[in-house]
């Protein structure tokens, strides 16, 4: 996982440097994802983080949002991809607005395309944590056989 290395720019340089960070994070995260590292994905939350996915049940916590991240994974959700396309800070606090996509495989091999947008909470208490994340699908809610 993306680990920021102690910088020597000037303050002024802070933001861009917090919005890299979270721009990796959100990488790392799609990797751990794809390639069935729930727990790593799990380990960007923080221990009290609401995790709000599309059509599913609030998972709160990093065991709850672990298992609901391969519960995702072991039914077909795959080839997560997210875009950041702003972050805004406010001292330890940051929020990332983006689009993601996602590929789902269906009980019958057919695979369905879903994309949306996302809202991410992020704190940073040492390293930056998840707090809150939430995500909508621009397509109609899925009809699975």
């Amino acid at each position: 996982m993306y680990r920021p290395s102690a910088s020597s720019a000037p303050a002024s340089g802070f933001f861009l440097d917090v919005e890299t960070i979270i721009r990796n994070l959100t990488q790392d995260y799609c990797t751990a994802f794809n390639t069935g590292n729930y727990d790593q994905a799990a380990s960007l939350y923080a221990p009290d983080a609401s995790y709000m996915p599309p059509n599913r049940e609030t998972a709160v916590g990093t065991r709850a949002i672990e298992r609901l991240l391969r519960e995702l994974g072991e039914s077909g959700h795959q080839e997560l991809r997210y875009e950041t396309l702003r972050v805004d800070v406010s001292g330890d606090l940051a929020v990332e607005l983006g689009r993601y996509s996602v590929a789902i495989r269906q009980g019958n091999g057919t695979t369905v395309a879903d994309r949306g947008k996302y809202l991410r909470a992020w704190r940073r208490v040492g390293a930056w944590s998840i707090i809150a994340d939430s995500s909508s699908s621009d397509l109609p809610q899925l009809v699975r056989a």
